[in-house]
């Protein structure tokens, strides 16, 4: 059923690279065996080696992307190529390409916006410790802002409906781009899911490009950055809790002073706790009209994902997911 389904479909694998000449060929051959009607892209990033030589000879489709990080790379991608399914994975040969096939029919089948494939670790140094701890950190401080569990945010192996392609503002640079992906597709309460694939070492000779401090550290904050751009009213209403009590502490024992006494001798804390309560209703203020701004913002950003032509195959099962439920409903 899945191979029918795919004969009607126009699929694309974006694979992003940069000096991965080791490891491009192999990934390429695993996709197109994996895939074999699939159109395979790979934009090289002001590559140092002969990774455009390499996947070119292998027989992908080679472009490239002069501004440097991922998020670019993949802000081009989603521009540039015309698909109904998007396959986007690393060009380092740790994800596994026979699990494509799979990730595809459950996004067919269950009619989902985005597959995640999460990663399970098939050799003890795929995942170093940093980045497991930071992926478990990050991901949970998405899954407590955004309400909704995700156990890999951070996965690099996913597949993507064209609606949800050319709904995606893709504003991130470099490796945050994952995280903002993560982030659309639960701020526009879109359907996905996530399957564990195997997930295995780089081939000898190729080298992350990751660094775990700065590239986690840009991934918090965008994570800050989207917490204060879509939960508006979460994030000043933090800041007004924080400077209120801050306010209060400095301003009670002025007020219980004054009350016995009748004088205010430390003027300056006075002013100062003045000044910070001020501040606070300021952040609310901000929260609320903000919060008015975000939701219609997503309004807009909803009805234009909705603008987006579904797939041919897509529009098929829900019309025939339409007339059954017709039929059921003529039959009682």
């Amino acid at each position: 059923m899945i191979d029918a389904k795919l004969a009607e479909l126009d699929v694309a694998v974006l694979i992003p690279c940069y000096n991965e000449a080791v490891a491009i060929s192999g990934v390429v051959r695993d996709f197109r065996a994996a895939l074999p009607g699939a159109s395979i892209f790979v934009y090289d990033n002001n590559s140092k080696d002969d990774t455009a030589q390499a996947a070119e000879a292998a027989g992908a489709i080679v472009r490239r992307e002069p501004w440097q990080g991922k998020g670019n790379v993949v802000r081009r991608m989603f521009s540039d190529i015309e698909a109904d399914l998007y396959v986007l994975v690393d060009g380092d040969g740790t994800y596994d390409a026979p699990s494509a096939p799979k990730l595809i029919a459950a996004l067919l089948d269950q009619q989902l916006d985005m597959v995640v494939g999460a990663r399970v670790e098939q050799a003890s140094g795929a995942y170093r410790p940093g980045h497991r701890f930071g992926n478990a950190l990050l991901t949970g401080l998405v899954s407590k802002v955004f309400g909704r569990t995700i156990r890999d945010m951070l996965s690099g192996y996913r597949i993507f409906t064209r609606r949800f392609v050319k709904s995606f503002p893709a504003m991130s640079a470099g490796f945050e781009i994952e995280t903002e992906l993560s982030v659309h597709a639960l701020e526009l309460r879109m359907k996905m899911a996530e399957i564990d694939t195997p997930y295995g070492e780089r081939p000898v000779g190729s080298f992350s490009k990751l660094s775990t401090f700065r590239d986690g550290w840009r991934i918090l904050k965008l994570v800050s950055h989207l917490v204060k751009e879509e939960r508006p009213a979460d994030f000043f209403g933090t800041a007004f809790l924080a400077l209120l009590v801050l306010s209060l502490g400095l301003g009670l024992p002025v007020v219980v002073e004054f009350a016995q006494t009748g004088l205010v001798e430390r003027l300056p804390t006075s002013v100062l706790a003045t000044g910070i309560m001020l501040l606070a209703f300021l952040m609310l203020t901000c929260g609320i009209i903000l919060e008015t701004v975000t939701t219609a913002r997503r309004e807009m950003k909803r009805l234009a994902y909705l603008q987006i032509p579904l797939a041919r195959s897509d529009r098929g099962a829900i019309r025939s997911g339409a007339r059954s439920d017709r039929d059921h409903g003529e039959t009682r």
